[in-house]
């Protein structure tokens, strides 16, 4: 299983990012799959996860009606995007499949004027 995640930058606030994780070593189209995020210090934040099958998301409370999951299974990939971004969700985004727990390496998200 290998999953790398992209996108993630330096943003001002209420500015949007789109983050991407690369899945290849198992049947993406089969895994529910779901994005996370770590403050340095802290423990991770559940953000949100997406079935396999039908897609059907849900999503954590805190990021509700602006954060996003979407998913291309013919490209194996796993989308984020975010908007009207605060600088509270500056932090280390990851991808991580749900059967397994098996994260990436993360992408820098930075909030900030």
């Amino acid at each position: 299983v290998q999953l790398v995640e992209s996108g993630g930058g330096l943003v001002q606030p209420g500015g949007s990012l789109r983050l991407s994780c690369a899945a290849s070593g198992f049947t993406f189209s089969d895994a529910a799959m779901s994005w996370v995020r770590q403050v340095p210090g802290k423990g991770l934040e559940w953000l949100g996860t997406s079935n396999s099958g039908s897609g059907f998301t849900v999503y954590a409370d805190s990021v509700k009606g602006r954060f996003t999951i979407s998913r291309d299974n013919a490209k194996n990939t796993l989308y984020l995007q975010m908007n009207s971004l605060k600088p509270e969700d500056t932090a280390v985004y990851y991808c991580r499949t749900v059967n397994t727990g098996v994260r990436g390496k993360g992408t820098q998200v930075t909030v900030s004027s």
